[in-house]
């Protein structure tokens, strides 16, 4: 059964109760103010604020009354403070229908290359333009594909693109810092810059490519300015459900293999893809060109690929 939290104030109660009147419910839960059964949902108000929906319906109720009390809450918020109001993690069925800022990442997986997050506005009224150019889930699209998509719509949605390269990256895995936590601050800083890039105009709700739990995505940010938005969603395979967040997609891939071009050219050879063999290969031939300390800049160093490229490079280059 799909349920919803929200930390809503006392004249919000009020005004809830007063709306459910026709549905309120004879028996009270305990330290409960009301209790209403509205069509396929349950909708019980706490003493403490906490408003709880159940049932099938339990999203689409609950959106009446976030937006209020997002509205309500101007004053900035750390994530510790802000992310008790944010419970309504999965996205509504008609997400697809929405404006909506869609965020997403690539490079995480790449030995060489940099961590690359973009977040993208993609109002309604585009959507369908944003499909008749091709934007699509970028893992069914090849480079060349990308580019040519990327180049059409950078000019036609608002976005935020932030880039880690891998001297930063290394820097703060050195740290301790975890690569999950990285991609945490990228994506909310990527969403607040475009928040304030489109202001005064806002979008109906933040949908964000999941890559760990809601808790330990809210946790990473703890302490942390966040984002503020009318609702906030994270799911796994998010490119498939919004066009916002395969456009986001479409160009961190762009970004991302423009940045590796430039490293390709910097080691003076093509570097590849990914954290196969063949990458392990050009890590070994860049230590015997370039040195080992030349790693810190192209790669991620803490990959298993580091002491994979040093031992091959040992064997290949000092036999």
């Amino acid at each position: 059964m799909s349920h919803v939290v929200l930390l809503i104030s006392p004249e919000q109660i009020k005004a809830m109760k007063s709306h459910y009147s026709s549905s309120l419910a004879a028996k009270q839960p305990p330290g409960s103010i009301f209790s209403a059964k509205p069509p396929l949902c349950t909708v019980t108000a706490y003493k403490s604020g906490k408003v709880l929906f159940q049932g099938k319906n339990a999203e689409i109720e609950a959106v009446k009354w976030q937006k209020g009390t997002t509205a309500a809450a101007p004053k900035k918020k750390t994530a510790s403070s802000a992310s008790v109001n944010v419970h309504r993690y999965s996205p509504p069925a008609n997400i697809g229908t929405m404006s909506v800022i869609g965020s997403d990442e690539v490079g995480t997986g790449d030995y060489f290359g940099p961590m690359t997050v973009v977040a993208v506005y993609a109002k309604k009224e585009q959507l369908a333009l944003l499909k008749e150019l091709g934007v699509q889930d970028s893992k069914n699209l090849k480079d060349p594909q990308i580019i040519d998509i990327a180049k059409q719509i950078k000019d036609v949605v608002p976005f935020s693109l932030l880039t880690c390269d891998n001297p930063k990256y290394n820097a703060l895995q050195a740290k301790g810092m975890s690569q999950g936590k990285m991609k945490a601050l990228l994506h909310n800083q990527a969403i607040k810059h475009l928040m304030q890039k489109i202001q005064p105009e806002q979008a109906e709700a933040v949908l964000i490519d999941q890559f760990a739990q809601p808790e330990v995505f809210f946790n990473y940010l703890k302490g942390q300015e966040l984002f503020q938005a009318n609702a906030t969603y994270l799911c796994t395979k998010a490119e498939g459900i919004h066009l916002g967040v395969a456009a986001a997609s479409i160009l961190a891939r762009y970004a991302f293999v423009k940045r590796f071009d430039l490293l390709s050219e910097k080691a003076g050879f093509k570097i590849p893809k990914g954290a196969g063999f063949a990458v392990d290969e050009a890590a070994a031939r860049l230590i015997h060109e370039k040195g080992i300390d030349s790693l810190h800049e192209f790669t991620k160093t803490h990959f298993a690929n580091t002491e994979k490229a040093k031992r091959l490079y040992q064997q290949k280059y000092h036999k």
